[in-house]
């Protein structure tokens, strides 16, 4: 059962019906709209009705954002059965969660990435004490439909999120085709361009068996281009334009569990 029909409920569902999941999913939101999307384009089942939703579920995932989480714990009240819940809120952390809604709730937070909507995808998984290895290996086992799944310290699970999201590929994509364009490609070349450059490299590392460090010494030959290029780039702040990037992403995190 998903509480909330946004774009990672979205992603999810998008993955899990490419990997064939065979349980029903359930979504519940609050606009009817978005339900009636999810439906047309899915074929799960909707509940418009919270209370009902909470009542029918045996596996719960709160995929809202996080200034949105505390109402609805709010507006869902209490729980006095054992129900395994996991939540999607970047930066709200168990403790808080479990004061909303305690025991005999367990508590996990998953960081799922949108790409699982292709089926590689990739999600960090963190869980409370009170779960069982069964209802551990059940997320698991959900999460693994639609890519690789990572089980780490909570303490850890900003530091994911910072550094995991599709967006710094987008992102780099972007601003790598851009500047490709200003030096005369077309649009086209510059995009097929900067995406080998990124993702096809990236790929054949993962894919290979080649230490990273080898492969930079390997692209930058001494006096060529690709070593004038890197330089470029390291002297003009790059690794420190990285770190403020991930440092102004855990300073949102860190906002979102204050206001949860």
């Amino acid at each position: 059962m998903f509480l909330g029909g946004g774009r990672i409920t979205s992603a999810l569902i998008a993955g899990l019906r490419l990997a064939k999941y065979d349980k029903p999913i359930t979504v519940h939101d609050r606009h009817p709209s978005k339900l009636r999307q999810l439906k047309k384009q899915y074929a799960v089942t909707v509940e418009p009705n919270l209370h009902q939703a909470v009542r029918q579920a045996g596996l719960l995932i709160l995929a809202v954002r996080p200034d949105s989480m505390s109402g609805l714990l709010r507006e869902i009240g209490s729980i006095h059965r054992p129900l395994s819940i996991v939540s999607l809120a970047a930066g709200v952390p168990i403790s808080k969660l479990r004061a909303r809604l305690k025991p005999p709730i367990r508590w996990a937070r998953a960081m799922p990435s949108p790409v699982c909507r292709s089926g590689h995808g990739l999600t960090a998984l963190t869980f409370d004490r009170a779960f069982s290895p069964k209802a551990r290996r059940e997320i698991v086992h959900l999460f693994e439909q639609v890519g690789t799944v990572l089980e780490i310290p909570e303490d850890q699970f900003d530091a994911f999120t910072v550094t995991y999201s599709s967006s710094h590929g987008y992102h780099a994509l972007a601003t790598l085709a851009v500047s490709a364009q200003r030096l005369g490609l077309n649009r086209k070349t510059a995009l097929v361009a900067a995406a080998h450059a990124l993702a096809d490299g990236i790929a054949s590392w993962r894919d290979g068996n080649i230490p990273l460090p080898r492969l930079l010494h390997e692209a930058s030959t001494p006096g060529g281009i690709a070593a004038a290029v890197m330089n470029a780039m390291d002297s003009s702040g790059y690794e420190r334009i990285i770190k403020q990037g991930l440092r102004a992403g855990i300073a949102r995190a860190r906002k979102n569990a204050k206001r949860a």
